[in-house]
């Protein structure tokens, strides 16, 4: 796979993207393609808890979060074959996007204590 470059907003949210995926209600998967289509897509600005936001059993910062109502986001995710965009309802992860490695998953996810 060539070179991706993406910014820090684009890369946190590729990588929450990533973990969204592996959340099986949230997500649909084609088992042709292995493409993962999000539906309803944790919103920082109205299912924030304070600060953070919660993915199944972790939590991540509202901060990391915010590109996943961003359109222009989306739009580059989508430019550069990462994923599909249907804004604001879905977004489609390729076999690229999901193969990407970000790195960063680890470092802006937490256990949740509640």
């Amino acid at each position: 796979m060539p070179m991706i470059r993406l910014n820090n907003l684009q890369m946190r949210t590729l990588a929450l993207l990533q973990e969204l995926a592996e959340k099986s209600e949230l997500a649909s998967t084609n088992e042709e393609t292995g493409e993962i289509t999000l539906f309803n897509l944790p919103q920082a600005h109205k299912e924030a808890h304070g600060d953070h936001l919660h993915i199944g059993r972790l939590t991540v910062s509202t901060r990391f979060a915010s590109g996943l109502i961003n359109p222009n986001v989306w739009g580059t995710l989508e430019r550069k074959g990462l994923a599909r965009a249907n804004w604001p309802h879905a977004i489609t992860i390729t076999a690229e996007g999901l193969a990407l490695k970000t790195g960063i998953r680890e470092s802006m996810l937490a256990a949740s204590d509640h």
